[in-house]
Order: C-alpha cells, then structure tokens, then sequence
C-alpha cells in the first residue's frame, strides 16, 4: 500500500473513532443518574407539599442542599448556580423579590417564586416536545427540593 493511501486511511479511521466518541459523549448527557439526598438530619415534612420553603435559612438545610445541587443540578445550571449558558442562572431566580420595599409585596413574590421552582423541580420544564428539564418527583423527596432552594437562595445575586 503507497505512502498517500495509508495516512488517507488513517485520517478516516481517525475521523471516524473521534466521531463516535463525541456521539457517545452526546448521549452520556442525557444519562445523567440523579444522585440520592440524604436529608435524615433535617425536620420531616410529611406527604403534603409545602407552599413555601420551610427550610428558608436553615444551616443544615443548606449544607445538604449544596451537595445536592452539586450532585443533581450543577451539571446543567453550573457550579455555584452560576449558568455557562446551558440553562437559566438560578441566582438570578428570586432577584426581583429582594428589591421591594413593600413587606407584603416582597412575601407575595417569593411565595410565587417558592411554587415556581418546586413545580419546575417537581415535574420538570418540556417546550415543544423538547424535555429541557427533566422532573425529579419520585427522585428526590420535598425536603431535598426544599434544601435546594434553601441553598440557591444563599447564591442570589445582590441588587445593584
């Protein structure tokens, strides 16, 4: 075999091993196994769900919910909640919140942004058939969400 023909077959075969590891690299990112929150150490919250974060400040809450972001939610939405662009930037999430003045405004909008996430959390985020969150209801108890969003709500951005 000439010297042309071999190289031109090794830049094929080259060519083809370096596209089907980006194919599978692919596909390992939409088989992300979510990781169990051990949340034993924190008050129990019984079957019904929670209108708003019970765990809104608790130390223990938050530790646990920084491991479980890490583990369940970095990967799309960044480490510290700080998005690449994959998905939204949660520290922004409840921004709007922190700068009103109005005491009963200002609980009515966290209130509103506490059943946004769990719902988001709860059954996900599909737009056009197209899954951009999946939902972890079934995966990861009330008291795991709750835990989350204790945490992300220590990464809110600080109004200018």
């Amino acid at each position: 075999m000439t010297s042309f023909r071999l190289s031109h077959r090794m830049a094929r075969l080259t060519c083809l091993a370096a596209l089907a590891l980006a194919a599978g690299a692919a596909s390992a990112h939409g088989d992300v196994t979510p990781q169990a929150v051990d949340t034993k150490s924190l008050p129990q919250l019984g079957d019904t769900w929670r209108a708003e974060n019970p765990y809104r400040g608790h130390a223990e809450a938050i530790k646990i919910g920084t491991s479980a972001y890490n583990q369940n939610c970095a990967r799309c939405h960044g480490l510290e909640a700080i998005s690449g662009g994959i998905a939204p930037d949660l520290r922004k999430m409840d921004g709007e919140c922190a700068t009103l003045k109005d005491a009963k405004r200002k609980q009515a909008c966290v209130n509103e942004i506490d059943e946004y996430f769990l719902t988001t959390a709860r059954r996900g985020r599909v737009r056009n058939g197209a899954v951009y969150m999946p939902p972890f209801e079934g995966i990861l108890s009330q008291e795991a969400m709750w835990s989350i969003k204790a945490y992300l709500e220590t990464r809110r951005e600080k109004p200018l």
